[in-house]
């Protein structure tokens, strides 16, 4: 048996490694056939799992829980994920073996021995504080001791940038030499953002791939200095988008959607909604509450402009995304398109959170939050000045998200047209295939641990 180090590189393709020097010292990538929809959550659970989502039960970044009647994203207990995951393969032939996650998704009350997390600290007042959760808990103040606290700021938001990554990467380096586990899981997110804000073809592009392989390079040292084999994978690749859908907007136009109002702010209301749809980056699961309702609101979606197919249960099964938790529907953006959570017909009336960063309250993903508003020229003051409240200990609210979908460059989800487009596998000892199924990485990385057949 040998130790792995798995570093997830969120958004990492072909096209980008060209760029990365570091990473492509370990050989040439193989590629990974990802799973539907291609994102984070869903991709990580079949990687650790080796299972389709139908199995595993994530079915996207988040879903409708109907049987508490919310739309619920970003959850973070390992439970959601069905099935057994690699180490409780790796534990039927060693019983001790020592797992170290630090930052995939999922990972809390997961049976790991390491665990760190993003975890902000949500005080009484509604302040919000950067944080993290770590097991064991003397974790947390060892790394914030010597890295600072986690930035949180910098993971998300309009701030999104390099030294979130870079604390991960640091991370991992304090875990991997002190605690020398047999597997150490990285997830680094650096790409996820430019891509996003200005698309994958630009010069943004290449310079965030560039920021985050010169970042890398210290963790592969010390992974081939431990004698570990290293693996780099990706999830997806994001690809240039032009064209926004406003799914829930036309369903409401149609009287499919409900809102209620409070303080003259609309809310989602899907506990009396006959159709609504959970939008992830380019798909979106909608959900119908009579079936009598499918085939109308079924033929209405597929006539949108930017949407490329509209998945039945049927569909859904081809996929392996036919889960409980799934949407009635499935719908699949054009490859130029992607899915806002927009259902306000009046941005006057759109709830408080919709200018924030609020990942848990929007009912659906919203890569604006990238973005402060370019059209309030007083944003950066405005930011400024609730930083100072906060600082003071007083409540505070960050206005500065724009609510104009149209400046999101990149996007992802459906499964990539071109292999250039889509996710890779990279090994510092030989793969065996040029071609990897995504449900085939948990076999694949058990082997190249020593525990896995041969």
């Amino acid at each position: 048996m040998r130790p792995l180090v798995v570093i997830d590189v969120v958004g990492l393709t072909p096209r980008l490694l060209d760029h990365m020097p570091n990473l492509a010292k370990l050989g040439a990538p193989a590629q990974l056939r990802t799973v539907l929809p291609a994102v984070t959550c869903s991709v990580q659970a079949t990687l650790l799992t080796g299972a389709m989502p139908r199995d595993h039960g994530i079915v996207g970044n988040g879903w409708y829980f109907r049987d508490v009647g919310e739309v619920l994203l970003w959850r973070q207990h390992n439970a959601l994920v069905e099935g057994p995951k690699i180490w409780d393969d790796a534990r039927k032939s060693h019983p001790d073996y020592r797992v170290a996650n630090i930052c995939w998704w999922y990972a809390m009350g997961a049976a790991t021995e390491f665990t760190v997390t993003p975890r902000p600290v949500y005080h009484a007042d509604g302040r919000k504080s950067p944080d993290c959760y770590t097991t064991p808990p003397s974790l947390r103040n060892d790394l914030t001791r010597e890295l600072g606290r986690f930035p949180l700021f910098s993971y998300w938001g309009p701030k999104a940038d390099i030294t979130s990554s870079q604390w991960i990467v640091d991370a991992s380096r304090l875990v991997l030499a002190r605690e020398h586990p047999d597997l150490t899981l990285v997830y680094v997110p650096h790409l996820d953002y430019d891509l996003q804000r200005y698309g994958s073809s630009g010069p943004e592009a290449i310079a965030a791939a560039r920021q985050i392989d010169t970042a890398l390079g210290p963790l592969l040292d010390d992974a081939a200095a431990a004698g570990a084999v290293t693996v780099v994978l990706s999830e997806y690749g994001i690809t240039d988008v032009s064209r926004p859908v406003d799914v829930n907007r036309v369903l409401r136009a149609e009287g499919l959607l409900s809102v209620y109002r409070q303080a003259g702010m609309e809310y989602l209301d899907p506990w009396t909604s006959r159709a609504f749809a959970v939008a992830d980056h380019q798909l979106a699961h909608i959900y119908v509450r009579d079936p009598a309702d499918i085939p109308a609101v079924r033929a209405l979606v597929e006539s949108l402009p930017g949407v490329d197919e509209v998945l039945d249960q049927d569909g859904k099964a081809e996929y392996g995304l036919d889960h409980s938790r799934a949407g009635e529907l499935v719908a699949v953006a054009a490859p130029d398109s992607w899915f806002t959570y927009y259902y306000w017909l009046d941005d006057a009336l759109a709830p408080d959170f919709a200018r924030g960063v609020d990942i848990h309250r929007k009912p659906g993903y919203d890569p604006a939050e990238l973005f402060f508003n370019p059209d309030d020229p007083f944003v950066k003051a405005k930011a400024a000045l609730a930083l100072a409240r906060k600082e003071l200990g007083m409540r505070y609210t960050m206005p500065v998200v724009p609510l104009d979908p149209s400046i999101v460059r990149g996007s992802h989800g459906r499964l990539p047209s071109d292999p250039l487009d889509g996710p890779v596998v990279l090994s510092s000892e030989t793969l065996d295939q040029q071609s990897y199924a995504a449900t085939e990485v948990k076999s694949l990385l058990l082997r190249l641990a020593g525990i896995g057949p041969a």
